[in-house]
């Protein structure tokens, strides 16, 4: 399954200033970076949940709570 941009939407993930951004933001209001509730382990389980939902998304056809008929 190929990615396919979306017009407008957020910066990439190799832009290097928004991650840089991001770690000094997590570290300013005091957020861990690794370990369990840490920006690391949130990253990686929305990246993970949006992945499988965009694929559900594309196998189904229609959203997760459409109303189909």
């Amino acid at each position: 399954m190929a990615m396919r941009p979306v017009a407008g939407s957020a910066p990439t993930v190799a832009d290097g200033r928004f991650i840089e951004e991001l770690v000094a933001r997590a570290q300013t209001e005091g957020l861990q970076l690794t370990g369990e509730g840490g920006l690391l382990r949130q990253l990686t389980k929305r990246f993970l949940e949006s992945a499988l939902e965009g694929g559900m998304t594309d196998r189904l056809g229609c959203d997760r709570h459409d109303v189909v008929g």
